[in-house]
């Protein structure tokens, strides 16, 4: 038998709300017990089951679709609509990891305000958040995320409306994201294609940036200096 970890498809989708202050999105914390990402604030969703799979014709992407929306409804009681859903980017954990992963992440606006109802099991509380306000709380150490939430966030930031997302997004370049997860100078990295460290996994390479670093409690997004093939994972490609 192979040792190798078996890549599970799944999804997530980013809800998001147009307030008075701009963008808003809802963010889920996860049961502190859980052993994936146990206590971190996450976007609805999860892995894709047999009914996806079956209801979308073995279409990975259309299953994927109908999982993100079954996840939201199971883990907070909304219910976005799969074919309003834009396809923001597609990562895959890395290959150290023991759990993994090959997960869809959309976007998604709500046709109707519904009450937010957590199931209490995986999902131990809720947030409505601007989307500037959760970075700003991550960096700040006050908000838990993973780097694939991290840099969605950062991504968003760029909208004032939920229109302008779904219009924007609908035709952008769709990331296809690896990690390389590795630690330099005292500090977890989790490097990207284009990265000058990538194929080594060593980050201290000169050349090229393309990579998440923790800094203080918070990761931060770096694309500098890539080539022109290298879609960046936030379209400024500033540091975040």
């Amino acid at each position: 038998m192979s040792d190798t970890p078996e890549i599970r498809p799944a999804s997530t989708v980013v809800l998001l709300r147009d307030a008075d202050a701009g963008l808003e999105t809802l963010l889920l914390r996860r049961n502190k017990s859980l052993a994936f990402a146990g206590g971190f604030w996450v976007f609805p969703g999860g892995s894709l089951d047999a009914e996806d799979l079956a209801a979308a014709n073995d279409d990975e992407e259309q299953a994927a679709r109908i999982a993100a929306a079954r996840e939201a409804m199971e883990e907070c009681g909304q219910q976005p609509q799969p074919e309003d859903m834009v396809l923001l980017s597609h990562w895959t954990t890395p290959e150290t990891e023991k759990r993994r992963f090959s997960t869809w992440i959309y976007a998604a606006p709500l046709q109707a305000e519904e009450e937010v109802v957590i199931d209490g099991g995986e999902i131990h509380d809720h947030r409505w958040l601007g989307v500037r306000q959760a970075l700003d709380e991550h960096y700040a150490g006050e908000l838990r995320i993973l780097p694939p939430t991290m840099v969605t966030l950062s991504r968003l930031a760029s909208y004032n409306t939920v229109a302008e997302v779904m219009e924007m997004e609908r035709d952008s370049p769709v990331p296809r994201v690896l990690p390389v997860i590795t630690k330099h100078e005292d500090t977890i990295v989790a490097l990207y294609h284009g990265d000058a460290g990538y194929e080594a996994v060593d980050p201290a390479l000169p050349g090229p940036r393309h990579r998440a670093t923790m800094v203080d409690g918070g990761w931060h997004y770096l694309c500098e200096d890539v080539d022109d093939d290298i879609v960046p994972l936030v379209p400024t490609g500033e540091v975040l």
